[in-house]
């Protein structure tokens, strides 16, 4: 995804209770007016900022420092392949708006700014809410993303929808949300937790979701699939961190890799499994892995994407144009003195990764703050959810939701919708 990055807190747990440590703080003062020389002396600010952490345990940004901190910690995304562009990161300060009702509508409004589809516009954009002050509890989101679809389990044990998101979907029917079991594409409500704990479930409106009908340029029957995906690909449940005060919910999107669609949503054989089904209606001899059925439905798929897309005016990158372009990010950075963070296993694009340029390349990773973190709790909710009437996370196996699961060696057949649609008796 062309957004920031995400990533586990390396080494070490966030610790809510502890103060902000007036070191961090220092280096990210001490780096903003590096950066911004015009911003005056950087002794005078930290004496303030000091003084306010000695009294309250944390202290506040001022709009620049958010500002500035919210685009290095794009800069800083070492899984990210679409940093050249961080200086164009929208930030929308929303650290005083804390209310369910009225978090749902900035993110409603987050979700319209990011996809402007009738000026055919994908721009990137972070909502920063309340920062975290520490012992206090603050509102959080539930959902790994602001879109995602439903996997809803039929009493045959198939699923219909994204089965990725079939725990998450339970978890929310258990609060009362049923959404359309028919839909393969039905998108979830968005889960709301206050501080003290209850929980809201929102349905997203229809203008705020926009969805790319995918069909193919040349295989005509591509569009009796009946397949789409949405546009705007906001990631939700990432702590970011600026000089060591941490904001527990600032929702951030860019735009899309074509790859992320079309190799990885709708290709794993552990979410949409669509290649056996493109296979089939091709005519490729699925018998027998020296055919490259799988290849050659993939290509195609990745094609209708990119050209849907296209099609619809929504932004959407391709994997080579993309890779040129965070390799002219990797020159521009070192002309300026900075090393850039990257791992390898993705920036370099999950179909044809030989062919770009960024396969040929050592990378190194680094923990540079500012920065966006993905918490086991956060990491733990946007799977599962919690059961109701308790405080613990559901139980369920650990498992990161930004690393699919590695596909079985060989894929079972088509499940779910697609499976009936393609495959009945």
């Amino acid at each position: 995804m062309s957004v920031p990055g995400y990533r586990d807190m390396p080494g070490q747990q966030w610790d809510p209770r502890q103060p902000v440590d007036t070191r961090e703080a220092e280096d990210f003062l001490d780096l903003f007016h590096r950066e911004n020389p015009q911003r005056g002396d950087v002794r005078e600010r930290l004496a303030r900022v000091v003084d306010e952490i000695a009294e309250t345990g944390t202290y506040t940004h001022t709009y620049a420092e958010l500002v500035f901190g919210c685009r290095v910690a794009w800069r800083n995304a070492s899984r990210c392949i679409g940093r050249l562009y961080w200086r164009s990161l929208v930030v929308r300060d929303l650290r005083k708006v804390g209310a369910p009702d009225e978090i749902f509508e900035e993110l409603v409004r987050h979700l319209r700014l990011a996809g402007q589809r009738e000026r055919n516009v994908i721009r990137p954009v972070i909502s920063v809410f309340a920062q975290h002050v520490p012992g206090r509890a603050s509102a959080r989101l539930w959902n790994e993303q602001l879109i995602r679809y439903a996997g809803h389990r039929e009493p045959d044990g198939l699923i219909t929808g994204d089965p990725r998101n079939t725990q998450f979907t339970e978890t929310l029917q258990q609060y009362g949300w049923r959404g359309k079991p028919d839909n393969p594409f039905d998108v979830l409500p968005l889960a709301i937790e206050g501080p003290g704990g209850d929980v809201n479930l929102y349905d997203l409106p229809e203008h705020a979701v926009w969805e790319v009908p995918i069909e193919h340029p040349t295989l005509r029957w591509f569009a009796e699939l009946g397949l789409r995906w949405h546009a705007v690909p906001a990631i939700a449940n990432m702590r970011l961190t600026i000089g060591g005060v941490d904001y527990p919910l600032a929702p951030f999107n860019g735009w899309y890799m074509g790859t992320e669609i079309g190799a990885r949503n709708l290709a794993d054989p552990d979410r949409y499994n669509l290649l056996p089904v493109i296979a089939e209606r091709m005519g490729l001899d699925t018998s027998t892995e020296r055919s490259l059925w799988r290849d050659g439905a993939l290509l195609e798929l990745n094609r209708a994407v990119l050209w849907s897309f296209d099609q619809a005016g929504a932004r959407i990158s391709d994997h080579h144009s993309e890779s040129e372009r965070f390799l002219a990010h990797i020159a521009s950075e070192e002309r300026a003195g900075r090393e850039v963070p990257a791992d390898w296993s993705w920036i370099v694009p999950p179909m044809s990764g030989s062919t770009t340029g960024v396969f040929h390349r050592y990378y190194h990773e680094a923990d540079q703050r500012p920065a966006f973190y993905l918490d086991s709790e956060a990491r733990d909710l946007g799977r599962r959810g919690r059961s109701p009437n308790t405080a613990e996370p559901s139980e369920a196996p650990p498992s990161c939701p930004f690393h699919e699961p590695t596909p079985p060696a060989t894929p079972p057949e088509p499940r779910g919708w697609f499976g009936r649609l393609f495959h009945r008796p």
